[in-house]
């Protein structure tokens, strides 16, 4: 499994998850998963 879809997974879980901060945390996660996958990692 390649590392930014491992980093996709873990965007979403925190992006749904309903604690405090962790919408936004999810989202930079998943923007940095995205800037991974773009890479090519």
């Amino acid at each position: 499994m390649r590392p930014s879809t491992l980093v996709f997974a873990f965007g979403g879980l925190l992006f749904v998850l309903p604690i405090p901060g962790t919408f936004i945390a999810g989202a930079l996660v998943l923007l940095a998963g995205a800037v991974a996958r773009w890479l090519g990692l």
